[in-house]
């Protein structure tokens, strides 16, 4: 039953796991400044593991998406939570710098199901409140982004990155199959499921679903080249300024906990303006606070950006989850949302990586930030295109079916 007390304890449980899978998305960032000390590499090297763990999540949503789209999505985290638990024994015992990087895809391919699957899921135990409930399970992953970095930096100046790596990979094996094992229960026969008597989309663009997939993935690549400029450098930005790491997790713990706030607002307002409009006011919010770091850089301006940051740019993500589900048929949810969410950690591993080169080049992050507004600017395009061509659209239904009770 759409929007029971049942699919709310589901999603509770979903949210969970989320935000147990999303240290992967994490950790790497925290332990970016020691690994690139500890393997003396310089900055743009070291950030290749970033881009590496992106490139395995957002690969990894599009074949975790595939399975949960046919065998459902128990067995998507199941798989899941296997080569995530790996990854992380692979990083703490690698012996190089290349070794660290490869065995990141591991790490970001296991996480992976955590998040597109669990957000296309989650829109089918819902109709009255889809919005908030896909909102909702994508906010595991900054639930864990607000608690992650900073026990990830006390643990590596506790016991080391590599013992702090090997941890997380046992830690999470055994939280999350037990979360699994309650969310199988749960769901029950719905374990997989059928889109037979699934509704239909609500909002027609009169695009086909792959160039649709298209524009929401070049779209999704611009905004997240932006929004991985402070999350993925925050920390060593901070170091750079002689604020030190603690001060830039305790930055991006900031940033992600107040992206929560911004997913779960994210989802009420789409539930009433439809999922385009939420994404564009996103992404006009995330571009003033980019802006923002342009132009101040002292401590105490840096945690209220990063805050602000976090409540403009958390809602961006899951409106695509959004989008898909009003315009594209049920039964390819999972797929078409993964395909989306890899054009996004696409964007943020390709921005990662080309922040830290740019860095490199200048010795300043002043021109990586100007980069990311750039690219902003290339998603408010496209959203704009995409809310005229939906207003237009809906403007020629209304008409005609006015002609046709005229004619009547």
């Amino acid at each position: 039953m759409p929007d029971s007390r049942r699919a709310w304890v589901r999603l509770a449980v979903a949210v969970m796991i989320g935000s147990l899978g999303s240290v992967g998305m994490w950790s790497v960032v925290v332990a970016l400044p020691v690994v690139q000390s500890e393997f003396a590499v310089t900055r743009g090297t070291a950030s290749l593991a970033y881009t590496m763990v992106m490139l395995g999540f957002g690969s990894g949503g599009v074949l975790t998406g595939k399975i949960t789209d046919r065998y459902g999505i128990v067995a998507a985290i199941g798989f899941g939570i296997g080569i995530l638990g790996l990854g992380y024994l692979g990083a703490g015992l690698s012996s190089s710098i290349w070794q660290f990087i490869l065995v990141s895809f591991a790490i970001g391919l296991g996480a992976s199901a955590t998040f597109g699957p669990l957000m296309a899921e989650a829109s089918h135990w819902f109709e009255h409140y889809r919005g908030l409930a896909v909102a909702i399970a994508a906010s595991g992953n900054y639930i864990g982004g607000a608690i992650w970095p900073p026990v990830v930096s006390l643990a590596i100046q506790s016991v080391g990155w590599r013992t702090t790596h090997i941890a997380i990979g046992i830690f999470t094996a055994i939280a999350m199959a037990l979360a699994l094992v309650v969310l199988r229960m749960l769901m029950g026969a719905a374990e997989r499921r059928s889109h037979a008597n699934a509704p239909p989309p609500r909002v027609d663009l009169r695009l086909s679903t792959n160039m649709l997939t298209a524009i929401l993935s070049l779209a999704s690549i611009a905004c997240c080249v932006a929004m991985s400029m402070p999350q993925v450098h925050i920390v060593a930005y901070c170091g750079d300024l002689g604020y030190g790491v603690a001060r830039g997790a305790e930055m991006l713990s900031l940033m992600l906990g107040f992206g929560i706030i911004s997913r779960i607002g994210s989802g009420f307002l789409a539930d009433r303006i439809g999922g385009i409009r939420t994404l564009l006011i996103g992404s006009i919010a995330q571009a003033t606070a980019l802006l923002l770091y342009v132009f101040f850089d002292g401590l105490a301006s840096l945690y209220v950006i990063s805050a602000l940051f976090g409540l403009f740019q958390g809602g961006i993500v899951p409106s695509y989850a959004i989008i898909v589900r009003e315009a594209m048929p049920a039964a390819e949810a999972a797929t078409r949302v993964g395909i989306v969410i890899f054009a996004s950690v696409f964007g943020m591993s390709f921005g990662g990586w080309v922040s830290g080169v740019i860095f490199d080049a200048t010795g300043s992050y002043t021109a990586a930030f100007i980069n990311g507004l750039a690219w902003n600017a290339l998603n408010i395009m496209l959203m704009v295109a995409l809310l005229l061509r939906a207003r237009a659209n809906s403007a020629k239904a209304d008409n005609g079916f006015a002609a046709r009770m005229r004619a009547s």
